[in-house]
């Protein structure tokens, strides 16, 4: 049984061989899909050197785009910087949001690199778990006060170590949180990402949504 920093090397090692995450400067979008609501499409930009983050999302008929630039943020509704204070709260245009959307993606898409990451704790146990029908290495996370509240579980492939699925609980008595289903790739900036996402309730299974990645070229 390989060790637990073993199995993440191993999985950086398959997703991200030429350790092109460190210094990521690219694009990509992705595609969400939830039940009742319109589709909604993300840009995302990021240049790690320059401290950079931009996002433009469009939903039903609104575009949003927010800036995230060494710490200062500025937004756009459909392409203007004017806009109301009751717009700017209806589309959660504030500087707390736009850093949130950037930890979000920044973490998602760079997973399973971000597991090494400083504040990490990272359990030495590894188990042969069944996780829908299949045999995987589970792997748990948790976070130094700080830097993150909930646990995670990452669940790699027994064979090439693969990063398959994934699942976070801010309270593990309450069985709550969520799982998400990884499967397909995308290459971006030559790493390996899981291409598309399904999401779901940890207690009931109840569908969330599933979003789709892009490469830009």
């Amino acid at each position: 049984m390989p060790s637990a920093q073993e199995i993440v090397d191993r999985s950086i090692a398959y997703h991200d061989p030429n350790n092109n995450w460190e210094d990521f400067k690219g694009s990509f979008t992705v595609e969400m899909e939830t039940p009742s609501r319109p589709l909604r499409t993300s840009q995302i930009h990021l240049d790690f050197n320059k401290s950079y983050f931009k996002y433009v999302v469009e939903q039903a008929d609104t575009t949003t785009e927010g800036v995230w630039n060494k710490g200062n943020c500025s937004h756009k509704l459909n392409d203007s910087d004017r806009f109301t204070s009751n717009e700017a709260e209806k589309h959660r245009l504030n500087c707390d949001r736009t850093t949130k959307m950037k930890d979000y993606y920044t973490y998602l898409y760079g997973l399973p690199m971000k597991i090494k990451d400083p504040g990490t704790i990272l359990s030495e146990k590894v188990e042969i778990s069944s996780f829908h029908g299949e045999a995987f290495y589970k792997i748990r996370v948790d976070y130094e006060e700080g830097v993150g509240k909930d646990v995670w579980y990452f669940y790699f492939d027994t064979k090439d170590f693969r990063l398959r699925h994934y699942q976070f609980y801010h309270d593990l008595s309450k069985n709550d949180g969520e799982y998400i289903l990884l499967s397909e790739e995308e290459v971006v900036q030559g790493i390996k990402m899981p291409k598309v996402r399904a999401w779901y309730m940890n207690n009931d299974d109840r569908y969330l949504g599933t979003d789709v990645l892009y490469s830009q070229k």
